[in-house]
């Protein structure tokens, strides 16, 4: 969903109030130092990806006493067979969690989870997602903190650290859940919708939702007409995923939603669901 991140991307500039640079190379020293620091936080996807998670690691690490964690967790970072941006910060989460267990460390947790840098508090999600010692209601409620963090690269990795005990426990998950899609906050009823994509974007797909994806009509149900168009939009793309499976089962429910809620918010949810079902057709008709 290209869409979707380049949306994002405006959006975490909306946030930071700063603009963001266009690519890699129009960062400025001054401002990659900062990040690399953790002075400050990311204003784009751009930004995200350029951070140098191992110097970041080291600074934060050393500025907060703890250098004895520091060279446990390069020594596995290295020794990942896929290096990216996404399987270090993991790796780094599930490292901090190890090494913060070893040393009866409960402060930190605190400290990556309240840091100024965006890209550091989402070390926190892992620490949170990898964590064995929670049963899935203690999980969701330690993330809860990061789904509702100012910045939307915090509230994505929120979804995806737990996604795995989210498949790995589907129908409590979808019990919990179904009590989120009904707070009055926009991030966690997002956060409920994002995480049970039968698809969703870089991560492991829901095998049981793309096959059966009415198991999560309790999420679903709440959001038809939500006046988000945060959660719009992850209500559409849910059902978008669904339709590549499922079609007759996204065709009939848009149908039946279209006459029970005559709202705009429900025509665009509609649309957005639609769009894989109804480019097919036309590319059959030529």
């Amino acid at each position: 969903d290209i869409f979707d991140h380049i949306l994002s991307s405006r959006l975490i500039m909306e946030e930071t109030k700063r603009k963001g640079a266009r690519s890699t190379n129009d960062i400025s020293s001054e401002i990659l130092e900062k990040l690399n620091h953790g002075e400050i936080e990311t204003a784009n996807i751009v930004e995200w990806f350029a951070i140098d998670r191992r110097l970041l690691l080291t600074y934060i690490l050393l500025q907060n006493g703890r250098e004895a964690y520091l060279n446990p967790i390069l020594e596995h970072i290295n020794r990942l067979e896929k290096q990216t941006s996404n399987t270090i910060s993991e790796a780094i989460g599930a490292e901090l969690l190890k090494q913060a267990s070893n040393y009866n460390d409960k402060e930190c947790l605190q400290i990556i989870s309240h840091h100024e840098s965006d890209l550091v508090r989402s070390w926190g999600t892992f620490m949170i997602g990898k964590n064995t010692n929670l049963s899935l209601s203690q999980m969701f409620q330690e993330i809860r903190i990061f789904a509702t963090d100012k910045h939307f690269n915090v509230r994505e990795e929120a979804w995806v650290a737990i996604r795995p005990a989210v498949i790995q426990n589907l129908e409590e998950s979808i019990l919990i859940l179904s009590e989120w899609v009904l707070n009055e906050n926009e991030y966690i009823r997002r956060f409920a919708c994002e995480v049970t994509r039968p698809r969703g974007v870089w991560c492991k797909h829901i095998e049981e939702l793309k096959e059966n994806p009415k198991l999560a009509l309790s999420i679903l149900e709440p959001l038809k007409s939500d006046s988000s168009k945060y959660v719009q939009n992850s209500v559409g793309n849910w059902l978008n995923d669904a339709s590549k499976t499922q079609p007759t089962f996204v065709e009939n429910l848009c149908r039946r939603w279209e006459k029970e809620s005559n709202t705009k918010e429900t025509k665009y949810i509609i649309k957005k669901a639609l769009r894989t079902i109804n480019k097919s057709r036309q590319t059959a008709k030529k």
